[in-house]
């Protein structure tokens, strides 16, 4: 029998921009509890919920400072049980976002180990300045280490005279798995929380928590001063140990419960490894790889090129065929992380937006895999619309802006791959309706709405029934009722096409073709080229034509006769 997550649907509420129900301008948990009939009629299956546990929120809650206590701005833990008890009784589950490769600076546990005395010293990685150098000086640092949120590693501690390790920002620091207290400790948690009602995880860079060891130099760049070497941060060597023991440890398989890595730089032999359902160690992993075809090669993300669909093609048949047989894909474009999926790959213009973002959707849920809908994905919410560096709160935004000006490059031109980029692209309020804040909030919101607010939001949608909202129940509705979706065997048609993406599922007798036009001109069919259409059924269509040629952005989903 296949697990219950085979065909299941995720939806990612990103609590601070949601609903706020205390009129404070931030999202809340009892706004979201709010509206789990919308979750409940949109057909969604689970919750995943980014961070509410206490935090200074450095990074938005992903640097925790308390993991089995709610932060006063999200409620309480009452609230988040009373949101664990409407979910359950309406069917749904609830995925709280893990964070465990670090946690916040303001936790006792890193305090604590401040003091070079202390038992939990050898809990992160403290290190002394590199031989030679004067600790705090200009390269003293233990190993030449980069940050992924730009600059350096590590950071000096005036007050225990060393450094510690920090693979993002300076309040997020790096805990040592290789201490087996650590990893008890995490097992601890984990258990207290699927003790009381949640039912799975997901794990934040989860793949960063094994470093190879002893903590070395890295090979560097060209014209660089810093290593993002992958093999000493990435995938390290005690992997597939610490899953596995997770695993065992808080009875993840054993108790059925949810379990989505997110890991950077995987390729697909090391995800099937990972997700093999024999290995105990995880239900799936969030892969990047379809995700980065749009900036240049090797290099970060603000290196942006054009898409090209014969590569995204590749790409997601590569997921696909390499996890048919053992391990479970993870279908997403859109997440807190990322910018809007209609934005960057799609057409957000007023002439195509509604349809690029159903004929995405379209091509993305008819996959096999579990899909994620990131809040507001299911209206075809759009990028943010920003212009000055002062409306941006996210911290990797900032600091890239300042790192990039500083390096000479024009701010105009800076603003503008932020424009593109940018995480809080995808954070603004969630749009409900027409009203100055868009009903997300009686307040000003922490993050500025989106101006679209006015004719993009949930109301509108609710009362369209051509609408991206009523396309996602549809797509959804298929998902659950055949199991050719969930099951069936995945084949790529017309795979060197510039703007057809074309695909089956087949399952026994089953056969289903999905074609969808992901371009702005209008295409004939293939016909010769496609399974025969005699006798075929339109099962789910963008437009209202059933015609030989496909509408700019057009997409269908036909059962095939038998």
């Amino acid at each position: 029998m296949a697990p219950w997550w085979h065909s299941a649907v995720v939806y990612q509420i990103y609590p601070r921009s949601f609903a706020d129900s205390n009129a404070d301008g931030i999202g809340d948990l009892r706004g979201v509890t709010a509206h789990l009939d919308y979750l409940a009629d949109l057909g969604i299956d689970v919750v995943w919920l980014s961070p509410v546990y206490r935090s200074p929120m450095e990074d938005n809650g992903y640097d925790i400072a308390d993991y089995t206590d709610v932060d006063p701005m999200f409620g309480s833990l009452a609230d988040l049980d009373e949101l664990i008890a409407g979910l359950h009784a309406r069917g749904m589950k609830l995925v709280m976002d893990l964070v465990v490769n670090h946690t916040s600076d303001q936790h006792r546990w890193f305090q604590e180990s401040r003091d070079p005395s202390s038992p939990k010293r050898d809990w992160y990685f403290w290190r002394p300045a590199r031989p030679g150098f004067e600790p705090g000086s200009p390269g003293a640092e233990p190993t030449n280490w980069a940050s992924f949120f730009g600059g350096r590693g590590w950071e000096y501690d005036d007050a225990s005279g060393e450094y510690y390790l920090h693979l993002f920002a300076p309040g997020q620091p790096d805990l040592n798995w290789e201490n087996p207290e650590v990893r008890s400790a995490v097992y601890e948690m984990m258990r207290w929380w699927v003790d009381r009602g949640v039912d799975g995880f997901r794990m934040d860079v989860i793949n960063l928590i094994s470093k190879t060891m002893p903590l070395t130099d890295g090979a560097v760049a060209p014209g660089d001063d810093v290593s993002y070497e992958v093999g000493l941060v990435v995938n390290g060597p005690r992997m597939h140990e610490f899953l596995k023991e997770m695993n065992r440890e808080v009875g993840l398989t054993d108790r059925s419960l949810f379990s989505v890595g997110e890991m950077v730089m995987v390729d697909v032999d090391q995800a099937r490894d990972y997700t093999d359902a024999a290995a105990n160690e995880l239900t799936m992993v969030f892969t990047f790889e379809h995700m980065m075809l749009d900036q240049e090669p090797g290099q970060l993300k603000w290196n942006h090129r054009p898409l090209h669909l014969p590569e995204l093609k590749r790409t997601l048949t590569a997921w696909q065929d390499g996890l048919a047989e053992r391990g479970w894909n993870s279908l997403f474009l859109e997440n807190h992380d990322v910018p809007r999926s209609v934005s960057r790959f799609g057409d957000d213009s007023p002439q195509h937006r509604v349809a690029s973002a159903k004929s995405l959707a379209t091509v993305l849920h008819l996959l096999r895999g579990t899909p994620y809908i990131y809040q507001g994905q299911e209206l075809g919410m759009t990028n943010a619309g920003f212009t000055s560096i002062e409306q941006y709160d996210d911290i990797e935004s900032r600091q890239f802006y300042l790192l990039a000006t500083q390096a000479g490059m024009d701010a105009e031109q800076a603003l503008g791959l932020l424009a593109l980029k940018s995480r809080d692209n995808a954070r603004t309020p969630m749009q409900w309706d027409a009203s100055p804040q868009a009903g997300f909030s009686a307040a000003t919101p922490w993050l500025a709405v989106n101006p679209n607010h006015t004719w993009i939001n949930v109301e509108a949608a609710t009362a369209d029934p051509d609408s991206v909202l009523h396309h996602y129940r549809r797509l959804i509705a298929l998902r659950h009722e055949l199991e050719v979706v969930r099951e069936g065997r995945f084949d790529l048609l017309l795979p060197a096409d510039e703007t057809l993406f074309a695909y089956t599922r087949s399952l026994g007798a089953d056969r289903l073709l999905v074609v969808a036009n992901l371009g702005g001109d209008e295409r004939g069919l293939p016909l010769g080229e496609l399974p025969s259409l005699v006798g075929a059924t339109l099962l789910l269509g963008t437009h209202d034509a059933d015609r030989p040629v496909l509408a700019a952005w057009e997409s269908r989903v036909y059962a095939l006769q038998r």
